[in-house]
C-alpha cells in the first residue's frame, strides 16, 4: 500500500513531547486520506477530528494486555467520517504501519521492543481494517435497505400508474434512480429505463435481444431461478436475490435484483417487474477488503485469520479424509534481524515466503504465515500420512540453498512440527498447539529437521506450562512444604544434621518433587523467593532442633542453593537476615552448591559464597564427581565439604564391590581430607556401603539405609536414639 507523498516525507523538526509527537501523526495522517475523503471540513478541521483517534491508536499500541480489538472502533470512525473510498483505508493502513510506532511508540509508561512493536501494529492494521470493513457493511445494509423501500415504493406507483394513467406510470419509470425493466410472464423484455440501460453498457437492444431467462451466469446461486419460475407461475409475489449478469463488453454486472410480479385488475398474473441496483463496486471494494484482511501484507501469503478458516474446514469431519500441518519456525532468524536490520529481515521472509510457496502446489496444499517468521503448510487428502512428511522435506530442501541479500550469503534453517490425522478428530486450536510444540522439539534437538508430533511430549509440555502459570501463586497460597533427610555421622552413627528438600502440594498433581519444578523455577525467576523461603523455613526448624537437643554439637541443617541463586546480589544479605532473625549460629548452615554450577566460575561468582564462609557459614560442592571440574580449582573455591554423587556408591551394591569404585572413592576421600574438606556421601542403601565407606574414612552419609526424607519431627524421634 502507498502513502501520498505529502504525507510520506519525514517530519521538518522533531516534534517536543508525547502530546507534539501525537499531534505530527495526525498532521500525516490527514494529509494521507483527505484527499480520497467527502466531507465539508478543512483540511486542519479533518486534522483536529482524526486527533482523537490517533490517541486512541496510541493507546491501543501500549495497553497492557494488549489487546488490538479496539481498533476497530478507528475503523468504524473513518467509515463515519464518510472516508469510504478504498485508498482512503489504504493509505491509513500505510500511515499506521510507517508512523505509529515512529511518533507513538515512546508515549507509552514503558519502552517497547522494536519486534514487540511491529507485531502489536500489524494487529492493529488488521483490528481497523476489519472495522473498517464491517463499518462499510452495515452503512451498506442501511442503504440497501433504503433502497428497498424505494424499490417497494416504486413497485406501488408503478402499479398505480399501470392500472391510472400512462403518464404517471412513465414518470415514475424514467427518472428512478435504480435500472428497472418490464417483461412479460414468458421473459420476453417489454420495456426497460434510461439506468437500467447504462447499467448494462448503453446499449438498449442488447438488453432487449434477450430473454430474461436466458441471463444465466456461471455465478447465480442455485435458488435464483427457482424463484423464477415460482414467480412466473404465480406462486411467489416477489424475491430478491444477488445476481450478476454479463454486459455486452464481456464484463460483468453485479446487481441486487428484486422481482415482483404485476398482476391484472383481476388478479391474474400479468407481467414481471425487475427493479435493479448496479453493486458492482461496492463487491470489489469488499473483496478487495476481504483479501486485506485475510492476507499477510509482506509476504501476501494467506494470514492466520484465512488459516484457521481453512484449517477449520479441512478438520470437519468428511468419511475417508485427512489432513497434514507443518509448522515452521525459522532458527536464528532474530540474529538476523539484529545484525542487518528489519529490512533485510523482511526481505528474507519475502524470498522464505516464496520458496515455501514453491512446495505447496498440489491440490489440498496452502502456505500461511501466522506472524513474525513462523509459517504453516496445510495438506489436505485421503494419503496425508506420507504427503505430510514428503511436504515437511520439501520445505527444509526448498530452504537449504543460501539467500543472497545486499551480497551476502544467508544459510536459513528451520524447525518444522508435524501434525497428521483424520479430519473430524480435533479442534483447530488443539492441532496448532500440538504443532507449537513439537515444533519447539524440533529445535531442541538442534533445530534445521522436522519433528512428529507425539500425544505423550505434548501432554508432558502441556503440563509443565501449567505448572509453570501456576507456580507464581503457589508460594502465596502455601503449596510447598519441607521434608528433611538426616546427614549421620559414620564413625558413631549419630545424627549430624539434615538436608532440607522442598517438596510441592499441587492441588491436582499430588505431591512434587524439585526435578519437577526447580527447573521451571529457575526458567521463571521464581526460585529466588522460593529459596528465600526454603531457606527461612529450614532455619527457623534447625533452630528448633536446637532448642529442643542441647546435648551434643550444634545440628546442621543443608540448603541447597541454585545456579540463580548464585547470581543474585541479595544472596549474602538476605542470608544474613534469615541468620539474626532465626538466631541460629552461621556454623550450623552448610549451603550445597552443584559441582556443575560452579564449573569456570569467575571471582565476582565467588565472591558472596566467600563473604559466607568467612562468617561461619560451611559451602558445600554437591553432586562432586559429576561436572568433570578440574581438582586443582577446589584450592580457590571456598568449599568446606564435598559431597559425593550417589553414583560412586551404586558399585558397591553389589558383593563384592567394584575396585575401580572403591579406588576412586578412596583417592578422592585422600584428596579432600589432605584439603581439610569433609566428605558427605550420598545414596547410602545398605549396611555394607554404610560400612565400606567408615572404612575408607568418608565423614557423613545420607540415603534410604537410614531414613527416607519425611517431616520435621522424624529427625527430633532420630535424635533420641541410634540413627541406624
Amino acid at each position: 500500500m502507498s502513502i501520498p507523498a505529502q504525507a510520506s516525507g519525514a517530519p521538518d523538526a522533531e516534534p517536543d513531547g508525547p502530546e507534539g509527537r501525537l499531534r505530527r501523526f495526525a498532521t500525516i495522517w490527514s494529509r494521507a486520506i483527505f484527499p480520497s475523503t467527502a466531507t465539508s471540513m478543512t483540511r486542519p478541521e479533518f486534522e483536529e477530528h482524526l486527533l482523537p483517534l490517533a490517541r486512541e491508536l496510541s493507546g491501543i499500541l501500549h495497553a497492557r494486555p494488549f489487546d488490538a480489538a479496539p481498533a476497530q472502533r478507528v475503523g468504524a470512525a473513518l467509515v463515519a467520517a464518510h472516508c469510504t473510498d478504498p485508498d482512503a483505508l489504504s493509505s491509513s493502513l500505510g500511515v499506521v504501519d510507517s508512523y505509529l510506532v515512529l511518533y507513538c511508540g515512546g508515549n507509552g509508561p514503558v519502552a517497547l521492543s522494536t519486534e514487540d512493536s511491529r507485531a502489536r501494529c500489524a494487529r492493529i492494521q488488521h483490528a481497523l481494517a476489519g472495522g473498517f470493513t464491517q463499518a462499510l457493511r452495515e452503512r451498506t445494509l442501511a442503504e440497501q435497505e433504503a433502497i428497498a423501500r424505494s424499490a417497494l415504493a416504486a413497485r406501488s406507483q408503478a402499479e398505480q400508474a399501470l392500472h391510472a394513467t400512462e403518464e404517471r406510470f412513465r414518470a415514475v419509470f424514467k427518472d428512478a434512480a435504480i435500472g428497472i425493466g418490464i417483461a412479460d410472464l414468458d421473459g420476453n423484455i417489454l420495456e426497460i429505463n434510461d439506468t437500467l440501460t447504462r447499467m448494462f453498457g448503453g446499449l438498449e437492444n442488447h438488453v432487449r435481444s434477450h430473454k430474461v431467462n436466458e441471463w444465466v451466469h456461471p455465478e447465480d446461486s442455485p435458488h435464483v431461478w427457482k424463484y423464477y419460475d415460482e414467480l412466473v407461475r404465480g406462486e411467489r409475489e416477489h424475491y430478491s436475490v444477488e445476481k450478476p449478469y454479463y454486459r455486452n463488453d464481456g464484463t460483468v454486472l453485479w446487481t441486487n435484483l428484486t422481482v415482483s410480479l404485476l398482476r391484472d385488475p383481476q388478479g391474474r398474473p400479468e407481467y414481471q417487474l425487475a427493479l435493479m441496483e448496479d453493486t458492482t463496486e461496492r463487491r470489489l471494494l469488499n473483496l478487495r477488503l476481504r483479501y486485506e484482511a485475510t492476507h499477510d501484507a509482506l509476504t501476501g501469503l494467506p494470514n492466520r485469520t484465512l488459516f484457521f478458516e481453512r484449517l477449520e474446514k479441512a478438520l470437519a469431519f468428511r468419511e475417508d479424509m485427512r489432513f497434514g500441518l507443518c509448522y515452521l519456525d525459522l532458527d536464528g532468524f532474530k540474529a538476523i534481524n539484529d545484525s542487518l536490520g528489519h529490512a533485510a529481515g523482511d526481505r528474507l521472509l519475502v524470498e522464505v515466503a516464496d520458496r515455501l510457496q514453491s512446495c505447496a502446489t498440489a491440490p489440498g496444499e496452502m502456505v500461511a504465515r501466522l506472524g513474525g517468521d513462523e509459517f504453516v503448510a496445510l495438506t489436505t487428502g485421503p494419503r496425508t500420512q506420507e504427503e505430510v512428511h514428503e511436504l515437511a522435506g520439501r520445505i527444509l530442501s526448498a530452504l537449504a540453498t543460501p539467500v543472497r541479500l545486499d551480497g551476502r550469503e544467508l544459510t536459513v534453517r528451520g524447525s518444522v512440527g508435524v501434525v497428521e490425522g483424520p479430519s473430524g478428530s480435533r479442534t483447530a486450536a488443539d492441532v496448532l498447539r500440538s504443532a507449537d510444540i513439537t515444533m519447539y522439539r524440533a529445535k531442541a534437538a538442534g533445530g534445521n529437521r522436522f519433528a512428529l508430533a507425539d500425544a505423550a511430549a505434548d501432554a508432558r509440555a502441556i503440563t509443565r506450562h501449567g505448572l509453570t502459570t501456576a507456580l507464581p501463586t503457589a508460594l502465596d497460597r502455601g503449596e510447598f512444604f519441607i521434608e528433611y533427610q538426616p546427614l549421620v555421622h559414620l564413625g558413631d552413627g549419630t545424627v549430624h544434621g539434615a538436608e532440607a528438600l522442598v517438596r510441592w502440594c499441587h492441588p491436582q498433581h499430588g505431591v512434587l518433587g524439585p526435578d519437577r519444578f526447580i527447573p521451571l523455577a529457575e526458567h521463571t525467576g521464581l526460585i529466588v523467593p522460593l529459596g528465600r523461603w526454603v531457606l527461612e523455613e529450614s532455619v527457623r526448624q534447625a533452630n528448633f532442633w536446637q532448642e529442643r537437643h542441647t546435648d551434643g554439637g550444634p545440628l546442621r541443617i543443608n540448603v541447597n542453593l541454585s545456579p540463580t541463586q548464585l547470581h543474585h546480589p541479595g544472596l549474602v544479605a538476605e542470608t544474613v537476615d534469615v541468620l539474626e532473625r532465626s538466631g541460629l549460629e552461621p556454623g550450623a548452615l552448610c549451603l550445597e552448591v552443584t559441582e556443575s554450577a560452579l564449573i569456570g566460575a569467575d571471582d565476582d561468582l565467588l565472591k558472596p559464597l566467600r563473604q559466607l564462609a568467612e562468617m561461619g557459614v560451611d559451602i558445600a560442592l554437591d553432586d562432586f564427581g559429576t561436572g568433570y571440574s578440574n581438582l586443582a580449582n577446589l584450592r580457590r573455591l571456598p568449599v568446606s565439604v564435598l559431597k559425593l554423587d550417589r553414583s560412586f556408591t551404586q558399585g558397591m551394591q553389589q558383593h563384592p564391590a567394584d575396585p575401580v569404585d572403591l579406588k576412586i572413592v578412596e583417592g578422592i576421600v585422600a584428596l579432600a581430607h589432605s584439603l581439610d574438606l569433609a566428605v558427605t556421601v550420598e545414596g547410602v542403601e545398605t549396611g555394607a556401603q554404610a560400612e565400606q565407606l567408615r572404612r575408607i574414612g568418608c565423614d557423613t552419609a545420607q540415603g534410604w539405609y537410614y531414613a527416607r526424607p519425611g517431616a520435621p519431627d522424624r529427625i527430633h524421634s532420630l535424635l533420641l536414639a541410634d540413627a541406624v
